[in-house]
């Protein structure tokens, strides 16, 4: 099972999305005022939540449990790829949320006077993962191949 290099890449995805969920992705700041985007909130300085982004949350915790689900399933490949391809949904749907959010975020500093904003290079890491649940799928499959020719060949 860890000998594998999909599971190598399914740990990483893992470890990419774990680290996004716990760190800030983004910040604001306009008029004395600072806020944070995170996984589950954007707050300001003092901790106070300005808006709740609970669904990036959601998908975040979904993105990081999956690729451990899927990699105890080295015996089944066909139901791995599919979780892969699941995985790569939430991972894209994630990113989309944390456009959104900084967004949201972008407007919210709008209002101040001179204000500005930026993104932490955590904010793309689940792109990174998407790429490599993408290598962990084409790894899959060539193991699938792989049995298959093994098969035709008794």
């Amino acid at each position: 099972m860890i000998q594998r290099i999909q599971t190598l890449y399914l740990l990483i995805v893992t470890a990419l999305v774990t680290v996004t969920l716990f760190t800030r992705l983004a910040w604001f700041g306009g008029s004395g005022e600072e806020f944070s985007l995170y996984a589950f909130a954007l707050k300001s300085a003092d901790g106070e939540e300005l808006y709740s982004a609970v669904y990036l949350g959601i998908l975040l915790v979904l993105a990081a449990v999956l690729p451990l689900v899927t990699v105890f399933l080295y015996r089944k490949r066909m139901l791995q790829i599919r979780l892969c391809v699941v995985e790569m949904v939430l991972l894209l749907g994630s990113a989309l949320m944390e456009g959104i959010y900084y967004y949201l975020g972008c407007r919210v500093v709008a209002e101040l006077s001179q204000s500005a904003h930026g993104m932490q290079a955590t904010i793309v890491l689940p792109v990174v993962g998407l790429l490599f649940a993408w290598l962990s799928v084409r790894a899959i499959f060539r193991d699938e191949l792989l049995v298959r020719s093994t098969d035709r060949i008794r």
